[in-house]
């Protein structure tokens, strides 16, 4: 069998929401960026931006969340201080659910969006 190592192993994801400009607002506030809302498609979407050449990137759908963190975790870069997007996060209808923790890579929290999926956020 021959294999292959991919360059990213996730190439996109999605997160369920059951109120698209809610959670559309939470995000851009939360990351400090812009979602861009893209209705062309059989569902609505607010589109995560990325590098176009080298950027993941992922989108939020109208959809139910697995529930109170019970699903899968996305992890998302924030470009600020961990600290101030935590606060922004309990500011903004979310749960942060952890302390700060340091690894290698950088530091990182989990949180809860307002609609209970499990989100860590990652910055240096």
């Amino acid at each position: 069998m021959t294999t292959q190592t991919p360059t990213n192993v996730a190439v996109w994801f999605e997160i369920p929401v059951t109120d698209m400009d809610r959670a559309t607002a939470f995000y851009n506030t939360v990351l400090q960026t812009e979602l861009k809302r893209d209705d062309t498609g059989p569902n609505p979407m607010a589109v995560f931006p990325a590098r176009e050449d080298s950027g993941v990137a992922g989108h939020l759908y109208p959809g139910k969340s697995a529930g109170s963190g019970s699903g899968n975790t996305i992890h998302l870069a924030i470009s600020d201080s961990l600290e101030d997007a935590l606060g922004r996060v309990r500011d903004n209808g979310g749960e942060v659910l952890s302390d700060v923790i340091t690894i290698p890579a950088g530091r990182f929290a989990y949180c809860l969006d307002p609609d209970g999926n499990s989100v860590g956020l990652f910055g240096r």
